[in-house]
Formats: C-alpha cells, sequence, structure tokens
C-alpha cells in the first residue's frame, strides 16, 4: 500500500519555478549589437600624413595644432587618405610619444581616385576632399604627353575636382602649343616654373586646398618648394607620426602661408581609370549631360563608327566644340593605356 502510494506521488505533475532554472554562462552571453559610440565630444580636424597605420591630422584645420593618431577599432579596415575630415579623442596635446584615435570620418565631397592600370579593379583614393587638381606639366625634358593630362583629367570630373594645367620650363618650348589641345575644355593654364611669377597661381589656390599631380622629374617638387618655402621641414613634421620623412611615397598636405592647402602627391608612373565609365565624365559639363540623354542606350560618346548616333554629333558652337574635346578624353579613357 506504502509502495502504492509512493508510485501515485512520483507520477504527480511537479510544479517548476525560477529556482530549478541554471543558466549555464559562456562566451557570447552578451547581446552583440551594430551600435557605436558617438563620440559626441571628438575635435575634428583634416588628415594631412599617412605613415605606417598613424595618421597626422590638423586639429581644426590649425597647421599648428598636428597630433598623432592611430585608427580606433570601432573603424575597422575603414580606409582614410590625406584630406579627410576626421572626428578625433584621446590625447589632444600633440606632445612627442602621444597618440589621439580617429573614430569618425566624415564623408567626403570630393575623391581623386586612380587604379595601377585599366585592368585592375582595385580603387586607390589618392587624396579626398580636395577642391581643385593641379597638374603640373613639364614642356620640355621630359616632352609633355597628353595622354597622362587627358587621364588626370578625366578623374578630376569624375572625383568632382576642378582641373588646373600648370607648365613647367617654358623657357625651353612654347607653351601656347601644348595648351591648345585643351582649350575647348576651358581650363586655367598657369606657368609655374622655376622662373616663372606665381601671383595668378596664388589667386587660384590660397585659401583652397589643391590637389598636386605630375610625373616625376617635371618640377612638381620645386614649385611645391616655392610655394611653401618651409616645406621641407613641414614634410618632416607632418610625416614624423611614424618614422622616418615623406619621401614622394605618399601624400602630404602642407599649408600655404597665405592660407589653405597643397597636398604633394607622388610622382606617377601611370594613372589607371578602370573605376570611370563614359558618363561619369560628361556629368561634369552641364550641357553635354543634357545633351547625352537623347544617346541610344550604351552610347561610349565616342562617335562612328562605334556611336553613329551620338547626340555630341549633334550639338552646335561652343558646345560642340567642348563635346569633341571631352570625346578626345573619353576615346584616352578607353584607349587601355594608363599612360
Amino acid at each position: 500500500m506504502g509502495v502504492a502510494a509512493d508510485g501515485e506521488r512520483l507520477l504527480r505533475r511537479r510544479e517548476y519555478d525560477e529556482s530549478d532554472v541554471r543558466v549555464r554562462p559562456g562566451r557570447g552571453s552578451r547581446p552583440r549589437t551594430k551600435d557605436r559610440p558617438a563620440h559626441r565630444n571628438a575635435e575634428e580636424g583634416m588628415v594631412v600624413s599617412v605613415d605606417r597605420g598613424r595618421w597626422g591630422v590638423a586639429l581644426g584645420g590649425d597647421p599648428d595644432r598636428i597630433v598623432t593618431t592611430m585608427r580606433a577599432r570601432e573603424l575597422g579596415r575603414t580606409p582614410i587618405v590625406v584630406g579627410d575630415q576626421v572626428g578625433v579623442v584621446g590625447d589632444l596635446s600633440g606632445r612627442p610619444d602621444t597618440l589621439a584615435r580617429i573614430v569618425r570620418v566624415e564623408d567626403r565631397s570630393t575623391v581623386l581616385r586612380r587604379t595601377a592600370d585599366d585592368t585592375d579593379p582595385f580603387e586607390r583614393i589618392v587624396v579626398a576632399n580636395a577642391e581643385q587638381l593641379l597638374i603640373v606639366v613639364a614642356l620640355a625634358d621630359p616632352p609633355p604627353r597628353t595622354g597622362l593630362v587627358e587621364r588626370a583629367l578625366v578623374a578630376a570630373y569624375a572625383g568632382g575636382l576642378a582641373p588646373l594645367l600648370g607648365l613647367t620650363k617654358s623657357d625651353l618650348a612654347d607653351p601656347d602649343e601644348f595648351a591648345a589641345h585643351f582649350a575647348d575644355l576651358d581650363i586655367p593654364v598657369l606657368l609655374v616654373g622655376q622662373d616663372d611669377d606665381l601671383t595668378a597661381l596664388h589667386e587660384r589656390i590660397d585659401g583652397r586646398v589643391t590637389a598636386l599631380i605630375g610625373h616625376s622629374g617635371v618640377g612638381k617638387s620645386t614649385l611645391v618648394n616655392r610655394l611653401v618655402p618651409d616645406a621641407d621641414r613641414a614634410t618632416g613634421e607632418v610625416s614624423g607620426v611614424g618614422k622616418g620623412r615623406h619621401t614622394s611615397t605618399q601624400s602630404v598636405a602642407l599649408h600655404l602661408p597665405e592660407g589653405g592647402w597643397v597636398v604633394d602627391t607622388p610622382g606617377i608612373r601611370s594613372f589607371g581609370l578602370a573605376h570611370i565609365g563614359p558618363d561619369d565624365v560628361v556629368a561634369a559639363f552641364g550641357d553635354l549631360a543634357e545633351a547625352v540623354e537623347d544617346c541610344p542606350r550604351g552610347c561610349t560618346h565616342l562617335g562612328p563608327p562605334a556611336d553613329p548616333e551620338c547626340a555630341f554629333d549633334s550639338l552646335e558652337g561652343k558646345s560642340h566644340n567642348r563635346a569633341m574635346a571631352v570625346r578626345e578624353l573619353l576615346t584616352a579613357l578607353a584607349s587601355n593605356d594608363p599612360w
């Protein structure tokens, strides 16, 4: 009888409460979130140099308040380049052996990009947020090549930068002959050689951010040293974020005496444009962008025989001349020659 009663009790439904629940501790018990720290107290600054995982940042755009920074963990592998506007926290004293953190990268207004060649799928951002691109070309020794200028113009238009053409060594060749190739694009052409007066150039670049590009040997470094008399010292300071000095292998921003910045870029050997399409270039010209709305689908704007119905050919006057000049740029873009 007693045994039967015990069995009956065992068969009855047991009442459970929270004391019966055991939570096994372990990794991953903390909920994951995509939220990132707001860092509302971060101070804004401009990236002026990059050197092996360290960035020099001019706080508030002040060339006298450059701090050494690293990239915060929450940014992951977010690319940060010269010209980027960033938010910085941590030790902002700028004293030797101190390190602040970049915690935010603002949206870019312009981007100068290139690829190693026209088959390279990987874009390399050369400079961010520059307002202008000064293309430095020697008229002789080495002889000028329109191909590089055309490709640099394509990159400028596609990236939202206003192009300028700076010619050096005008004592060795007539600058008008070379400048005539680009006359219909209304690009300002300036003489910027070693003995040229730079007043006109200063009128265009002071107070603005201007990137400089050019082949090695065209006089770009000489020009930089004229624009920023203490450029040798300045490049050493802003690239002191790591070891060594700026040796034309990385871009570096230098502050102009009258305000503004010039971004000295490495001497380039080629300028790949795998990331740019014809419409990216045409969009920089309001009248042409409106005209090509009448082009057939997939038009490359190169004209006959490839595109016999391209709207460029129906334009007249100055717009037609500009369209033909842009067609030359598009021909360079399609040539698969990164020079």
